[in-house]
């Protein structure tokens, strides 16, 4: 786990070596000061100032009087010739970045203008030398963290750095000759200045996924010339509508303008070559460019899944005694059990409580009921087996249960079926349960009102404490989705958690329950904060508890993340963005008020090492499940078909890689009409997600379809 200690620590170290550094949004390469990385710096003070405002951020490294050949993703292998490879490794700093990639940093010999660029130098390589800049180590992205290699480090000055290899010398001097520009000239009208940039009305279509880029080069040439916002805007707007397929939002469209606008002429050449349009937007490779943080950023990284103290300690025991071990589940089970028991218990300065809302996604035969059975018994050896609940009845059966019992953990399979039911809108039971559980988890720091029940003497319960650990098969849970579920709150105030392949079976899996854990059970099921006697059950008082001002600091900086997010959300009137990411830091707060009650349950403290792994798992996990959601739910039952098809040839193609899928595989797998088929197939190739195309086999004609083939990009250093 990268603390803020690790990254104030590299980055000083940086800077005592020379290497100009500065703070880079945490999690992304977008530089966080006002003038990007023309802020750099290796003045001590200013770095402590930084890392102090923004403790998670990233590094980046100035790139001036430096060249570093940046090769995108793991199966590059460029530069081919096995002793030019010997050169490139010779370089005087090696890092890996989280995608697989690999950064060679040399020192750039004096006299050479070589200049930024990407894809240039051969498929997948970029360069970074002055006006770029790189995100360095201990750094990391959703995808993993950027690390160097071992005895390869950047641990010299950079006139100590050996300068690059002959052969790629004589290949960046030709780069540099071959990138002379024509220099262009802003007479005439906007709109004939875009028709002259835009390549004229012969020019070929943009398509979606390239729109946003295009657009900011096209931008870029008319700002180097001097040519005012309002221009650039007026002449975007032209090739939006005459190249864009389909066109962007005009909102987009003025946005990209703003964005390139804000260079003064001469810097725009930097800010392309760096590509910072898509930094600020912090864009992925291969997500569609008006589909704002859609790139898949993985399921939970492992290191994400402990948390010291007593849910590592039954997360463990979980897996030691699981006939198919399974960390997700073991951690899902464990995070939930203390929540419960810390439940009415504590809270924290905002006053945040712990109760959460957990879904484990697994395949049938992965031992889904383990995590629950082992939760079961250590609650029946504490005394709370009466905390337990193992279904929904209805709204009303959970409001009787909370009534009973405050503080309760609801374990449930198939939870997926009551998302359906409420998706389809056919059971208001159902929807009644949704909504049950919505006011519970709102209602954690105040009083719940019950509704009036003869025979009944109090009609409220005060601070209900309701936890759910959910099951469900990945499949059916995703294809339960629907754009209600997405925007009513609910899906909103889930942490989804998925599991890998099944692990390798066992026998002779019996331990007894270690003593620390019952111990551990027992002490929270005896804690009564505040006052004593008869009413505390009834009317807690809980602990507060204390968070240190770095951790504060923390906070902050995961606040700022969200919000930008939801602002991005609201820009693109996205409603499923703007709900999900509008709970992302309660759920960090929420987590990390668990992870110190987990590390010390006497004397618990939110530390920077709690409220960064909170922030860092609620962040990725908001991520994720947003991913997830918009390549499932559906509007539509043609909607439904569209995103099925997509997703057979997204499972071919993982098997075949762009290979033709033939058609009567597809027709085995999707049994539609040859009308459905072909509308579905017709609106996907006007979309431009597809391929399609017919070929003759032994004298008979058949068709075959495939996604549009793709090549292995890493995008901005």
């Amino acid at each position: 786990m990268v603390t803020p200690n690790d990254l104030l620590t590299a980055a000083l170290r940086y800077a005592e070596l020379g290497y100009p550094v500065f703070p880079c949004v945490p999690g992304g390469k977008a530089p966080l000061t006002e003038h990007g990385f023309h802020d750099a710096t290796a003045d001590a003070d200013q770095i402590e100032r930084w890392w102090m405002q923004h403790p998670m951020a990233n590094i980046g490294i100035q790139t001036a009087g430096l060249v570093v050949i940046d090769l995108d993703g793991e199966a590059n292998s460029w530069p081919g010739d096995p002793e030019r490879g010997v050169g490139l490794a010779n370089a005087g700093g090696i890092a890996l970045t989280p995608r697989g990639g690999r950064h060679f940093v040399f020192r750039r010999p004096p006299g050479k203008a070589w200049k930024c660029s990407t894809g240039k130098l051969g498929p997948g390589v970029d360069v970074r030398t002055d006006g770029g800049y790189i995100v360095v180590s201990p750094s990391r992205t959703a995808q993993g963290v950027y690390r160097w290699v071992e005895d390869l480090e950047l641990d010299q000055p950079a006139d100590r750095l050996p300068e690059p290899p002959a052969w790629l010398t004589q290949d960046l001097d030709a780069l540099a000759q071959a990138s002379i520009l024509p220099r262009l000239s802003a007479n005439g009208s906007p709109a004939a200045y875009a028709h002259a940039a835009g390549g004229g009305t012969e020019a070929n279509p943009i398509p979606a996924g390239q729109r946003n880029a295009t657009l900011a080069r096209l931008a870029g040439t008319m700002r180097r010339v001097g040519m005012s916002q309002a221009e650039i805007t007026s002449a975007l707007v032209r090739v939006n509508q005459d190249r864009c397929v389909p066109p962007l939002s005009p909102c987009e469209v003025e946005r990209i303008a703003a964005s390139i606008a804000r260079y003064e002429p001469d810097a725009v050449s930097v800010a392309l070559a760096e590509n910072h349009f898509d930094q600020m937007y912090y864009a992925e490779p291969g997500e569609a460019d008006d589909e704002p943080g859609t790139a898949d950023p993985g399921p939970t990284p492992t290191e994400l899944l402990r948390v010291p103290g007593f849910i590592d300690e039954v997360m463990q025991y979980t897996l030691d005694t699981a006939p198919y071990p399974e960390p997700v589940l073991a951690f899902a089970g464990a995070l939930t059990l203390q929540a419960l028991l810390a439940g009415r218990k504590v809270r924290d300065a905002m006053d945040n409580r712990t109760n959460l809302y957990v879904l484990g996604l697994a395949n049938s035969g992965v031992g889904k009921d383990h995590a629950r059975k082992v939760n079961t018994k250590i609650l029946y050896e504490a005394g709370l087996a009466g905390c337990l609940g193992t279904s929904f009845a209805s709204g009303e059966g959970i409001e009787d249960r909370l009534f009973n019992h405050p503080a309760s953990l609801f374990q449930v399979d198939e939870i997926d079926g009551l998302l359906l039911r409420v998706s389809r809108a056919k059971d208001a039971r159902h929807e009644a349960i949704v909504s049950m559980l919505l006011q519970m988890y709102s209602s954690a720091a105040s009083v719940y009102v019950m509704r009036a029940k003869a025979g009944r003497e109090r009609t409220e319960i005060d601070q209900p404490c309701l936890c759910l650990f959910g099951t469900a098969v990945p499949k059916h849970f995703y294809e339960s989705l629907s754009p209600r579920l997405l925007t009513n709150g609910f899906l909103a105030r889930l942490i989804i958690l998925e599991c890998g392949p099944r692990g390798e079976g066992r026998d002779d899996v019996y331990r007894p329950l270690p003593a620390s854990i019952l111990e551990t059970a027992r002490w929270w099921a005896d804690f009564r904060p505040g006052e004593s006697g008869n009413l505390a059950d009834w009317h807690p008082v809980p602990h507060c508890v204390p968070q240190t001002p770095e951790a504060e600091a923390v906070f902050r900086t995961v606040r700022e993340q969200a919000d930008a997010e939801y602002a991005r959300a609201e820009a693109q009137n996205d409603p499923a963005g703007m709900a999900i990411w509008a709970r992302a830091y309660e759920k960090a707060r929420r987590l990390a008020l668990i992870y110190a009650c987990s590390v010390d349950r006497e004397n618990p403290v939110v530390t920077p090492e709690a409220a960064a792994w909170a922030g860092t798992f609620a962040l990725h996990q908001t991520r994720r499940m947003l991913y997830m959601a918009r390549q499932y739910a559906s509007e539509s039952e043609f909607d439904a078909r569209r995103k099925r098809l997509l997703d057979v040839l997204e499972q071919w193609r993982r098997q075949h890689g762009d290979k033709w899928m033939p058609f009567w595989k597809i027709n085995r797998k999707l049994p539609w009409s040859p009308r459905e088929h072909e509308e579905v197939r017709d609106t996907l190739i006007q979309q431009r997600l597809i391929e399609y195309r017919v070929t003759t086999t032994r004298g008979r004609p058949g068709a075959v379809y495939r996604l549009p083939p793709t090549t292995a990009q890493e995008g901005p250093s």
